[in-house]
């Protein structure tokens, strides 16, 4: 269209120039003619619509609305004056329409970091649908439409509240991770064929081991003294400890929960056949099977509890955990070492524990 609008400011520009050295009788002689000739065409017509390209009613429209309506009505044309100022105020429009519209259609994409923002808080709160992250959005100073949050849940593919709602049992284990202790019996088996007990506890948030005991006849007294030990160790430790999960083994008395309780520890005996309600713990109970128990010929109880406390201190201090990004208990990462030349000449010791059933591997001094 501009290129057709252009020919047509081109030749009429000619035809004006062409009409200049022409006198004012020659100029009226012409427009008499062709006034005629749009009578002629009128009436061929027959009162039949005349067709107009846009560009011919642009170029029309321009040339004629300086005029005032008087002199319209006076011209001879094939369309009304009405329809040329039409034409006019349609070309006005178009042109601003083109101009204001914005270069993006539909709404501004929505930043990046809201995106994650918004997925983060539906994550971390199950229970929040699209309008209470909407909510707290505006409280951070946050404006987006609730629509928006909405699309941005749905793309991610984020159930609404209420399916999310549902506390799991491992979330709920994950969120009171600081404030929870888990304990169980190990069965092993001597070479003499006796059998041993062993009590032991896990801290949830920091996987750090406590074996309380070993002892062929876990009585009453036994396992109740073994709550005590530990109540003044978590004192001695500091150590902010609100529940104890605990299975449902009847070597556990009444006074052994009396004394935890008196200490401010809540104890949740699990679910009947239901291992996964204490998962942490039997994980390490299997870990300690696998790494210690199923290699060692355990000669009494002695020598077991002596294993197991090397065990222990090989698993606060030097094994690293996947639950926790491997970290260790009681000991830190070091700092990645960056000298390229250090790393080039690696001088790693092994120190055997337990005659080389564990494994501990340091650089040499």
């Amino acid at each position: 269209m501009l290129l057709r609008l252009a020919y047509l400011g081109i030749t009429n520009a000619l035809t004006l120039l062409r009409l200049l050295p022409c006198g004012d009788h020659d100029k009226d002689i012409e427009i008499l003619s062709l006034r005629h000739q749009l009578a002629v065409l009128q009436r061929q017509l027959d009162g039949q619509q005349v067709r107009f390209e846009p560009v011919d009613r642009a170029w029309l429209s321009a040339l004629l609305h300086p005029l005032p309506r008087p002199t319209l009505r006076r011209l001879r044309l094939l369309v009304r004056p009405d329809t040329v100022l039409k034409w006019h105020r349609d070309l006005i429009a178009r042109r601003h329409a083109a101009v204001s519209r914005p270069r993006r259609r539909g709404r501004p994409r929505t930043l990046r970091s809201i995106r994650a923002l918004v997925l983060r808080l539906a994550r971390e709160n199950g229970s929040w649908g699209y309008l209470r992250v909407h909510g707290e959005l505006l409280t951070l100073g946050i404006k987006v439409a609730p629509s928006t949050v909405w699309e941005i849940l749905r793309e991610a593919g984020i159930d609404p509240a209420p399916d999310r709602a549902a506390t799991t049992w491992t979330d709920f284990l994950r969120s009171q991770a600081e404030a929870l202790l888990a304990a169980d019996f190990i069965e092993t088996v001597t070479l003499t064929g006796a059998r041993m007990y062993i009590l032991t506890v896990i801290e949830h948030a920091s996987r750090r081991i406590r074996v309380l005991g070993v002892t062929a006849h876990p009585t009453a007294a036994w396992v109740c003294q073994a709550a005590r030990n530990l109540v003044m160790d978590l004192e001695d430790a500091g150590c902010k400890v609100k529940y104890l999960i605990r299975d449902r083994d009847g070597k556990y008395p009444g006074t052994f929960d009396a004394i935890l309780s008196d200490a401010g520890i809540t104890v949740v005996p699990s679910g009947i056949q239901v291992p996964r309600m204490n998962a942490i713990m039997e994980r390490w109970v299997r870990t300690c099977r696998r790494e210690l128990l199923n290699r060692t010929l355990i000669w009494n109880q002695r020598h077991l509890l002596h294993a197991l406390r090397e065990y222990e201190r090989f698993y606060n201090l030097h094994r690293p955990h996947q639950g926790i990004a491997n970290v260790r208990p009681l000991k830190p990462l070091p700092e990645p070492i960056t000298d390229p030349d250090q790393l080039v000449r690696l001088n790693i010791h092994r120190r055997d524990r337990l005659g080389g059933v564990l494994h501990e591997y340091e650089h040499a001094a």
